[in-house]
């Protein structure tokens, strides 16, 4: 190629990198400012994403354990039941998220560890009488006794 036609070509490239960055941060700015009431929204969607991201990663493990030729009878057993526990965990969050919305709040998400069950719930701030209605959901689903229950509203 010709020197002044490589000089139009890179022109080019760099005028049209230009003209992709001034649009980036034009596109980016008018989106920010759409959305005002992202940061609640997106906090419960977040959380339940990295919740089912991390849930995937344990599943594909515990599943090379049980696939794999290598792993003893002992191990491959307790992956089985680690992963038949993550999934009792797993129905048990979402059946207790079901009915926390049922009682009238827009969005809650629930985690269950050993010892304690935390409830974030949608909202400014809760009355006595909304605490009371969760906490009588998570003890009689999950069986917790009330010292182990935390709730926290998010607004």
């Amino acid at each position: 190629m010709k020197k002044r036609t490589k000089i139009i070509i890179l022109s080019a490239m760099i005028l049209l990198l230009g003209v992709t960055a001034y649009l980036n941060v034009a596109l980016n700015s008018s989106i920010y400012n759409d959305n005002t009431t992202i940061e609640t929204s997106s906090y419960f969607q977040t959380y339940r994403s990295d919740r089912e991201s991390t849930r995937d990663q344990e599943m594909l493990y515990y599943d090379a354990i049980i696939a794999s030729d290598s792993s003893t009878e002992e191990a491959i057993k307790n992956a089985e039941e680690a992963r038949l526990e993550l999934v009792s965990q797993m129905e048990k969050e979402l059946v207790v998220e079901g009915l926390i919305k049922s009682k009238g709040f827009e969005d809650c998400v629930v985690t269950i560890s050993d010892s304690n069950v935390n409830a974030v719930v949608k909202a400014s701030s809760l009355t006595s009488e909304q605490v009371a209605q969760i906490v009588s959901v998570i003890q009689t689903e999950l069986s917790t006794n009330i010292a182990n229950i935390k709730i926290i509203p998010v607004e």
